[in-house]
């Protein structure tokens, strides 16, 4: 028999096991979760390298002469991206000069366009496959070429969404700085300069949650009802905006190690695409263990015909309970017959 303080800890262990968080990270480990993010965050390095280029290629003349909107984006890529753009103090993999310098019309351009399709895409099919895995449900089937074709309408309207949000940073910042002028707040002062940064990671944790909703609910193909899509969304868009803000802190050791020193700024994007894939698996598992508490099904389809092969077997053993209760008279009156006991 367990003694009282082995119980107390049972039941300790028990109330602990049952709260959501650790049901959450549970099925993210079961579900191989640290797996598919290190897979997936080296695929998003080289889709982000080919998007870049080909990005440029296509607007880098738009972005040239609009100095604002080209500080915007380049500030932007460096809190989504940290070391992505060369700083003013050199530390970067992308040198800015360079980039205003490709064009996708010659043989470079063409690779690179190339393996944006192929890197993005292919990305998008395994962030795909990896959000189902926390659902419990398999791929998703559909046509091939439906597929992708939506694939690329979701990778074409991301890359949209980091432009607009350039846009909206620099015409933010202009609204700001036009209302402390009618107010005579100095664009200098603690509280204007604070004023923008509030603004500008208000609009960063907004894209944020808008590109994981649409992540979720559209690239998964998954029915996932608006009130846990929103909830998700929000706590993996707060989860980012918590590593955008330690960015440089978390990836302080790549750039300190010796060993790393030839190559720091590739492995510190391995290892900043790695936390960023993992809490996207994280929220996506953390929607799928509230789907699951509240009983909503994550594929229907998949659940109808669980329901239907239930069903078969129910019958099947009905047929089989029937059979033998119809064969029992019979084998009564045999056994009369030749006085069998």
């Amino acid at each position: 028999m367990a003694s009282p303080l082995q119980q107390r800890i049972t039941s300790l262990v028990a109330r602990v096991q049952k709260l959501r968080a650790v049901r959450v990270f549970t099925r993210y480990s079961t579900q191989r979760g640290p797996i598919l993010a290190a897979g997936l965050s080296y695929q998003a390095l080289f889709a982000t390298f080919a998007g870049i280029w080909v990005a440029f290629s296509i607007a880098g003349l738009f972005i040239q002469s609009n100095p604002s909107l080209q500080v915007a984006l380049f500030d932007l890529l460096n809190t989504n991206l940290p070391g992505l753009i060369k700083g003013p103090d050199g530390v970067g993999a992308v040198d800015p000069e360079k980039l205003f310098e490709t064009s996708v019309l010659n043989i470079t351009g063409i690779i690179a366009l190339a393996g944006l399709f192929a890197t993005a895409l292919g990305w998008l099919a395994s962030g795909r496959d990896a959000v189902r895995a926390m659902f419990l449900i398999g791929p998703l089937e559909q046509n091939f070429l439906l597929l992708k074709a939506k694939d690329l309408g979701l990778a074409l309207g991301f890359g949209a969404a980091l432009l607009v949000s350039a846009t909206l940073s620099v015409v933010s910042t202009a609204a700001l700085d036009w209302a402390f002028g009618l107010v005579g707040i100095d664009e200098a002062s603690t509280f204007a300069t604070v004023a923008g940064r509030a603004t500008g990671l208000a609009l960063v944790f907004m894209l944020d949650t808008v590109v994981l909703a649409l992540f979720y609910r559209l690239v998964s193909g998954i029915p996932i009802p608006p009130r846990r899509l929103i909830g998700g969304s929000l706590i993996g868009a707060a989860a980012l905006g918590v590593l955008k803000a330690l960015g440089s802190s978390l990836l302080g050791g790549a750039s300190s190690n010796p060993l790393l020193a030839s190559f720091a700024v590739i492995v510190g994007l391995l290892i900043w695409f790695n936390f960023i894939c993992q809490v996207i698996l994280i929220a996506a598992a953390w929607i799928a263990v509230g789907m699951a508490d509240r009983g909503i099904v994550a594929d229907p389809k998949l659940e109808e015909e669980r329901i239907k092969q239930q069903q078969a077997e129910e019958e099947r053993i009905r047929a089989e309970v029937l059979a033998e209760l119809e064969a029992q008279p019979k084998r009564g009156l045999l056994d009369r017959v030749f006085g069998r006991d």
